[in-house]
């Protein structure tokens, strides 16, 4: 994709080209651990990540039995939000549960 640019370069009019790229996108991944529960997970899965519960309980599953799952893919700005809004509220519950944003 690309756009223009215009400019006044004194008494002249001009365009110049520039490239527009898309956004990276970033993969916002829930570890398993030994004492966030599965309830929790969903519970996060729901209210932060918008999943439908059997798609939540799906995505619990692989943090369960995978040691890993991937909540949402996200522009990097986003994901560290979802991320951080996350680790916030499992603290606030107590739970140790670990949550990054990384490259997808």
């Amino acid at each position: 994709m690309s756009g223009i640019r215009q400019e006044f370069e004194g008494d002249v009019f001009t365009e110049e080209s520039i490239e527009v790229r898309e956004p990276k996108p970033y993969h916002v991944v829930l570890y398993n651990d030994d004492y966030t529960t599965m309830e929790f997970v969903v519970f996060v899965l729901e209210s932060i990540f918008h999943h439908a519960r059997p798609r939540a309980e799906q995505i619990m599953l692989d943090v369960h039995q995978r040691g890993k799952g991937i909540a949402g893919t996200y522009t990097r700005d986003i994901a560290e939000t979802k991320a951080l809004q996350t680790r916030n509220l499992a603290q606030e519950h107590n739970y140790p549960l670990r949550c990054v944003a990384e490259p997808a």
